[in-house]
């Protein structure tokens, strides 16, 4: 069994807002691999200029990855949202490299509307995180975007409030990173490597209707989360390895 795993996070979002999921995988999977990548303008490279097209983003990604011998044995990705894009151009670009990818609320302008990708009655919170100017308010309201569970909101936005302040990324980056997410439109080409999709019919940031469409056009298994939010493995990271556990044994 293939046991390298790469995870990539989603827009703006870093290695570090996995949490404590990456440990939680880590005994689940006690002789795997697990590395993460941060993508341009997040993280590591906070201060590196994000590109707008998922393609370059993508060919920053892999040239990282294979800097740090990540791709020495093909890994399994575990992506979330505009991680997904970046996952489903580098199988388009690069099959070799990759062994499989579970992909989880993520969306392709190819296949979905822009206000499923990013549903209309976010709107207005998204305009109001872009203008709040208190850094542990402003990752506050993103937790609450994200995840269901209420319970768990403050801790996770002190937590993310100190990434932020670690490794700020900036408006300009969050911008680009956006334009490329929103106009990426991949070919129609199916990938070589196998996909899982996970979504949560409980997502309030991109339509749970995202991923059927991806699974419909390509023939792709989708496992949906009755629950859960956009950040799935925020909202039920046991639920997840569970998945991941079934699918490794599959494929």
């Amino acid at each position: 069994m293939n046991n390298n795993w790469l995870l990539l996070r989603g827009l703006t979002r870093e290695a570090g807002h996995w949490g404590d999921f990456v440990a939680q995988m880590q005994h689940a999977f006690p002789d795997a691999q697990i590395n993460t990548l941060d993508l341009s303008g997040s993280g590591t490279y906070y201060q590196e200029t994000s590109p707008d097209s998922i393609a370059e983003i993508t060919q920053l990604l892999r040239q990282h990855a294979l800097e740090k011998g990540y791709l020495q044995s093909k890994p399994r990705l575990l992506t979330l949202s505009l991680g997904g894009m970046v996952a489903w151009e580098w199988m388009q670009q690069y099959p070799d490299d990759i062994h499989s990818a579970v992909l989880m609320n993520s969306s392709l302008a190819t296949v979905n509307p822009f206000y499923q990708r990013l549903r209309w009655q976010s709107y207005g919170k998204l305009a109001g995180i872009v203008c709040q100017s208190d850094c542990y308010q402003q990752e506050l309201a993103i937790v609450k975007l994200v995840s269901n569970l209420a319970d768990q909101h403050e801790s996770v936005a002190v937590a993310w409030d100190k990434i932020q302040r670690s490794h700020p990324v900036s408006k300009q980056n969050a911008l680009r990173q956006i334009i490329a997410a929103a106009k990426y439109a991949p070919a129609l080409g199916k990938p070589i490597p196998p996909v899982l999709l996970l979504n949560g019919l409980g997502d309030r940031l991109v339509s749970s209707a995202c991923s059927e469409s991806i699974s419909k056009r390509w023939s792709l298994p989708l496992i949906s989360h009755p629950w859960a939010g956009h950040d799935l493995c925020l909202d039920d990271a046991e639920w997840v390895i569970e998945q991941l556990r079934e699918w490794c044994e599959k494929n």
